[in-house]
C-alpha cells in the first residue's frame, strides 16, 4: 500500500485573516456511487476497476476530489452502508489492492480521495455482532451495541418508543441460543444495521485504528455517515411521539445531534493532522439549524459538513437568500467554508425536483416538467458554483439526468421501499447507472447489462451524446468548472455583497465577479454589469442592458 505524499495545498480566501485554508475550502467534489458509475468487469454491476478507468473523465471535468460511497465488505442490506469488515473490499466491488490502485491513479491525476466512513452502525453479520448473539446475555460483546430487556410482563415490548429511519420500531428482538426470545438490540435504520454503543471504549479504539488503516493506504479524507447519531441521550428516553420522521430535521432528538459527538470528532481530528497533505473530515449530519451544523466543523473538529438545509430549499430568490445568508453566517465564527449541493444518492435529482412543484420534498414520485427541471438544474448549478466555499457534485448531475420515476416495483432495491412508514423508498431513481455511450446494452456503463433498468432516452444523455456539444449540460459544467478555478474571485470564502435586482432575482457580486440569477417564468431586462463569461442559458447582451431569460443564471467579470 502507498502513503499520500502529495504536498499540502495552500487555499486561499477573500474574507478576513486568522481563517482556516485548505484545499477543502474550495473544492469542487464528484460522489461517485460506485456501484452505477462504471462496471469493470461486465457483471451488471460498477465496481472499483470500473471507477479507475474512468477517472480521466473525472481530471477533464476539472474536479478536485472524488468521494467514493461505501465499497466495504458488506451482504448489501443497505447498499453498502451495512458494513461487515472496514478493513476489506466487497467482493462485487473487487480488491483491497484495486482500492490502492484507484488511489495511486488518482493522485497520479490531480485528484484526491474521499472514503464514506460508517461508524453509527456496522451490518449484522460484523464479527463482534455474530458472537454476541451467539454467546447469549451477558457476553462482553453485547456491550458495544445497544442491547436491552424488553417491557412488558415477558419482555414483548420494544425498550423505548423510538422508531427506525427506515420505518417499524428502531428495535428487533434476538432469540437466545435455547431458542427463547431474548433481549432485544437497537438499529436506527435496517434491522440488519445494529447502533454501535459509542459509551464502549473498544468501539471508540476500533475506530481510530479504521482511520489510521485507509490513512496508511492513502485516502485524503473521510465522509462520516449519520455523523449526527453515534451518541444516544443518557438512559434511551422515550421520544413521545409515534410520527417521529416529521420532527427529524427539526428538533434536537434523543438518538441525533448529541452534543457527546463532538468529543469523538476532536479525537479524530488529532489523528488526522499527523498525517502530511491536509487530510480531512466531512461530516454528513442532518440537524435542526445550520448554527448546530457549524458546531461539527470548530477549528479542532471536521473540516466541512454538508448543507442540507440548502440542498432541500426550493428554486425561490427569498428562499435561496435566506439560507444563503444564514449558511454563510454559521460558518463564519468558526472559520470553516460553508458548502453548497444540490443532490446525493438520497435524494431525488435537483432536475427533477425543479421539474415539480415546490414543497413535494426530496423524494419525488412524478417526472414533472423535465425541460422546465433541466433549465432551472443547469442555472441552479451555476448559482452553486457562484457561492463562496467548497461545492458538492453527485455523479451524472452534469449530465443533466433526470430521476428515473417509473422504475417497476420488482426492480426496486431500496430497502426502506419495502418498509411500511419509513422514508418513501424511492432512492432507486437517481441510483440507476449513468451513460456514457449513446448505444449499447447499458450504454457504456459496462459491457453487459446494468443491476437497475436503464431508461432508453439514456443515451441521448451519454457522455459521448454531450461531448464537445456547444450548450450541453457537460460542457456547462466543464466550462463552469473551470471558470471557477480560473477566476481570482470565485472559490474560497464567506462573503459576498447582495446587488439590488427585482423581485424574483438574484444578484450577488465578489470580487471582479457577478451572478444574476432569475428564479421566475418570465424575463427580466437588467442592466449590464461587466463582460458576459458564462450562462445558463443564451443570452443577448445589447449595449448597456439584457434579457435575462426565465429560469436563467448569468456570470459576469466586472
Amino acid at each position: 500500500m502507498t502513503q499520500h505524499l502529495a504536498a499540502p495545498s495552500t487555499g486561499t480566501s477573500d474574507d478576513a485573516p486568522g481563517h482556516r485554508t485548505g484545499w477543502w475550502q474550495d473544492a469542487v467534489i464528484y460522489q461517485v456511487y460506485p456501484r452505477s458509475f462504471a462496471d469493470g468487469n461486465g457483471d451488471g454491476m460498477g465496481d472499483l476497476p470500473g471507477v479507475t478507468a474512468r477517472l480521466p473523465y473525472l481530471r477533464d471535468l476539472g474536479v478536485d476530489a472524488v468521494w467514493l460511497s461505501p465499497f466495504y465488505a458488506s451482504p448489501q442490506a443497505d447498499a453498502g452502508y451495512d458494513v461487515a469488515d472496514y478493513r476489506a473490499i466487497d467482493p462485487m466491488f473487487g480488491t483491497l489492492l484495486d482500492a490502492d490502485a484507484l488511489i495511486r491513479e488518482a493522485h497520479g491525476l490531480g485528484l484526491r480521495i474521499i472514503v464514506d466512513l460508517v461508524p453509527n452502525h456496522s451490518s449484522d453479520q460484523h464479527e463482534w455482532f455474530k458472537r454476541a448473539l451467539a454467546e447469549g446475555p451477558g457476553s462482553a460483546l453485547r456491550e458495544r451495541y445497544h442491547f436491552r430487556p424488553g417491557k412488558g410482563t415477558d419482555g414483548e415490548l420494544p425498550p423505548n418508543d423510538w422508531e427506525s429511519i427506515f420505518g417499524g420500531p428502531a428495535w428487533t428482538r434476538t432469540t437466545d441460543p435455547d431458542g427463547t426470545p431474548g433481549e432485544w438490540y437497537l438499529h436506527l435504520f435496517a434491522p440488519e444495521q445494529p447502533d454501535f454503543n459509542w459509551e464502549h471504549p473498544a468501539v471508540a479504539d476500533e475506530f481510530r485504528s479504521i482511520l489510521r488503516f485507509w490513512l496508511d493506504v492513502g485516502v485524503d479524507g473521510f465522509r462520516v455517515d449519520v455523523a449526527h447519531g453515534l451518541v444516544k441521550a443518557e438512559g434511551l428516553p422515550d421520544l413521545g411521539s409515534h410520527d417521529q420522521l416529521k420532527l427529524l430535521g427539526n428538533d434536537v432528538m434523543p438518538f441525533f445531534d448529541q452534543d457527546g459527538v463532538h468529543e469523538i470528532y476532536r479525537s479524530w481530528r488529532t489523528i488526522l493532522d499527523e498525517y502530511p497533505g491536509d487530510r480531512i473530515l466531512v461530516a454528513e449530519a442532518w440537524t435542526p439549524t445550520v448554527e448546530r451544523t457549524a458546531n461539527y466543523v470548530r477549528p479542532d473538529e471536521m473540516h466541512q459538513a454538508f448543507n442540507f438545509q440548502y440542498l432541500s430549499t426550493a428554486w425561490d430568490a427569498a428562499e435561496l437568500r435566506a439560507v444563503i445568508d444564514s449558511s454563510l453566517d454559521a460558518m463564519r465564527p468558526v472559520g470553516a467554508p460553508t458548502t453548497w449541493v444540490l443532490s446525493n444518492h438520497d435524494v431525488t435529482r435537483h432536475t427533477t425536483r425543479f421539474a415539480n412543484p415546490p414543497g413535494l420534498g426530496t423524494q419525488i414520485r412524478t417526472p414533472g416538467d423535465r425541460e422546465l427541471g433541466l433549465r432551472r438544474a443547469r442555472a441552479a448549478t451555476l448559482l452553486m458554483l457562484a457561492l463562496p466555499g467548497s461545492a458538492y457534485v453527485y455523479q451524472g448531475e452534469e449530465l443533466g439526468l433526470p430521476d428515473v420515476t417509473d422504475l417497476p416495483d420488482e426492480a426496486r432495491q431500496d430497502p426502506s421501499f419495502f418498509r411500511a412508514e419509513g422514508q418513501d423508498g424511492f432512492r432507486d431513481g437517481c441510483r440507476v447507472p449513468i451513460p456514457w455511450t449513446r448505444e449499447g446494452s447499458s450504454y457504456g456503463f459496462g459491457g453487459g447489462s446494468s443491476w437497475l433498468p436503464q431508461p432508453d432516452s439514456w443515451g441521448a444523455l451519454s457522455v459521448e451524446a454531450q461531448t464537445g456539444v456547444e450548450g450541453s449540460t457537460l460542457e456547462l459544467y466543464r466550462a463552469a468548472i473551470a471558470a471557477r478555478r480560473e477566476h481570482p474571485g470565485l472559490g474560497a470564502g464567506t462573503d459576498l455583497r447582495w446587488l439590488d435586482a427585482p423581485e424574483g432575482v438574484l444578484a450577488h457580486g465578489r470580487p471582479g465577479f457577478v451572478c444574476t440569477v432569475n428564479t421566475t417564468g418570465a424575463p427580466v431586462r437588467l442592466a449590464v454589469p461587466g463582460t458576459l463569461l458564462l450562462a445558463s442559458a443564451p443570452v443577448t447582451v445589447d449595449a448597456d442592458t439584457f434579457e435575462l431569460p426565465a429560469d436563467t443564471t448569468v456570470w459576469w467579470t466586472v
